[in-house]
């Protein structure tokens, strides 16, 4: 087989609508817009969900809930994620960003207590949970808390 002997299934593939071309097209005259009306002239579009005056359903659900404006991004990494890394490495946002385990620049880096680590490790986050922190240091490694100035909650020792 070669490729220009490569062909589309059978009925895959429809032919484009050409409006405009004649009556013995079956698309002349109104072009498929029908006769009168907005919708039949030129320019006469309507915004999506707009139903004739009639208020919108968009309008008429009940709104549910709310978006919390303060809301701060959080980066979760669990104590498993770090048996990947060296004993006793430093570990700040850059070495974790090269791991893949941070992949956006913005949020607080959270260390949660997910898992086991055998090895120790040194790292510097943002939010630390008191079971990860024991686990780190359990293991003979130490967690460093990086001072952040945009971070609304108070830095923990």
């Amino acid at each position: 087989m070669k490729i220009q002997e490569l062909s589309p299934v059978e009925g895959s593939r429809k032919k484009r609508k050409r409006v405009g071309r004649g009556q013995g097209s079956g698309h002349g005259k109104t072009c498929c817009r029908g006769h009168k009306g907005q919708r039949s002239r030129s320019g006469g579009k309507l915004r999506s969900g707009f139903e004739g005056g009639q208020m919108p359903l968009q309008r008429r659900l009940p709104k549910r809930g709310f978006t919390n404006i303060f809301r701060q991004e959080c980066i979760i990494i669990n104590i498993k994620d770090l048996n990947r890394f060296e004993p006793n490495s430093n570990l700040d946002r850059e070495a974790l960003r090269k791991a893949g385990l941070v992949k956006n620049e913005k949020g607080d880096i959270k260390l949660l207590g997910k898992g086991d680590i055998s090895h120790p490790v040194v790292i510097a986050v943002d939010r630390v949970s008191k079971t990860a922190r024991a686990k780190i240091e359990a293991a003979g490694g130490k967690v460093r808390m990086i001072e952040n100035k945009t971070s609304l909650r108070p830095v923990e020792g």
